[in-house]
């Protein structure tokens, strides 16, 4: 067993230090994104088509994933979005040809807006999570969020602004575990110099594009001395390149309560794939909860847009209490992410705008709002005609 999973080892370090070119979004990070001018992509994203419309993968997913979807198009089609959806449907228990259909219209579009896949651990450990499959499959190896103070929410602390990327592809996402006798099981972290350094390249690139002044490591390299001792020594070398960008490196456990006490002092943060997972949800409790936060994952090739807690809501599912906010976020990202920055940045500025209304203070965020009437109230704050 040893020896085969050292091959295991092997290979996922041989494709982690294959030489892949490192790449940016040229936009859509946040909601000021039209003025980061980050650098020119590479291979995507794709043209417009026929009449200058895009074609999108959109994957509903679980909970409220598919009632939000549908307001999407609903903003889209009053604002004049010049893109169409290609639905796929993927679900928690779906079979992985539904997942490999899902990733095959992604690659074919080079770009999908979707909601949570729910991931049941009740399910064997030979089901693999649907999520991190589409991630792994299509290479998404930088995930991103923005998580900023927005205006009309009420919460404890004010004036954050953070940028987090958190390494997408291994670390305990490997689903490499086994039982080697009974009652002890073996779950294998991967981390790899390649992949480490792909991340902080792209965490480094992304501050000096958006002129960020600092950018913070996040690690337990005290405790995994070799796995996140690896990571950071990535990070450092990364850093050296990059003179002009203030760099640190805090321990997870109190990355954690600096957040929560004064998350003011964060800029760029830079992790592996775990540990992103958790400070990604703090930051969003932060800010006023999953509803209110969108995210991104890109790959060389692909981007896929969605909330940035990666949640699935099931609990208010079609009960018409879902905020919007995050899923609609999203979709200016995605926007963005195709160039279509006008449409990006009058949606972004009714969503912000309808913050102040209490009909899209939604229960999340102490209010008695609606989904639709949220929406509506969005919908009332686009230019017309």
């Amino acid at each position: 067993m040893a020896a085969a999973l050292t091959a295991v080892q092997r290979r996922v370090m041989r494709a982690a230090l294959r030489p892949r070119a490192v790449w940016l979004p040229q936009a859509g990070i946040s909601h000021a994104a039209e003025k980061l001018h980050l650098p020119p992509q590479r291979s995507i994203p794709p043209p417009a088509k026929y009449g200058g419309r895009h074609t999108v993968t959109l994957i509903p997913g679980d909970g409220i994933g598919p009632e939000l979807m549908l307001h999407v198009k609903e903003v889209f089609r009053h604002a004049c979005v010049p893109v169409d959806f290609e639905e796929v449907r993927v679900s928690s228990e779906a079979p992985e040809e539904d997942v490999q259909n899902a990733i095959t219209a992604i690659r074919r579009n080079g770009v999908a807006l979707k909601g949570n896949i729910e991931t049941n651990h009740n399910l064997p450990p030979s089901h693999k999570s649907r999520n991190n499959l589409i991630r792994t499959s299509l290479d998404l190896y930088a995930n991103v969020i923005h998580c900023r103070s927005l205006p009309g929410v009420e919460t404890r602390h004010r004036d954050i602004d953070i940028l987090i990327v958190r390494e997408n592809t291994e670390g305990e996402y490997s689903s490499l575990e086994h039982e080697s006798v009974a009652g002890v099981v073996e779950s294998l972290k991967i981390i790899t110099a390649g992949r480490s350094r792909r991340i902080a390249h792209y965490a480094f690139g992304l501050a000096r594009a958006a002129a960020r002044r600092s950018v913070t490591a996040v690690h337990k390299a005290n405790i995994m001395k070799l796995g996140d001792g690896l990571f950071l020594q990535c990070c450092r070398e990364v850093a050296a390149e990059y003179p002009e960008i203030t760099f640190r490196s805090m321990i997870v456990d109190n990355t954690t309560m600096q957040l929560v006490s004064r998350p003011q002092q964060f800029d760029v943060m830079v992790m592996p794939n775990l540990y992103g997972n958790i400070v990604n949800n703090v930051c969003a409790g932060l800010v006023g909860g999953p509803g209110l936060v969108p995210g991104a994952n890109y790959g060389h090739d692909y981007a896929v847009f969605e909330t940035a807690t990666r949640n699935t809501g099931k609990s208010i599912a079609n009960r018409n209490i879902a905020n919007p906010t995050a899923a609609l976020l999203a979709a200016c990202m995605m926007l963005d992410h195709l160039r279509l920055h006008g449409h990006a940045s009058t949606i972004r500025q009714a969503v912000l705008a309808s913050l102040d209304d209490p009909r899209t203070h939604t229960p999340d965020i102490g209010g008695q709002g609606t989904t639709s009437g949220a929406v509506q109230s969005i919908i009332g704050h686009l230019p017309r005609g």
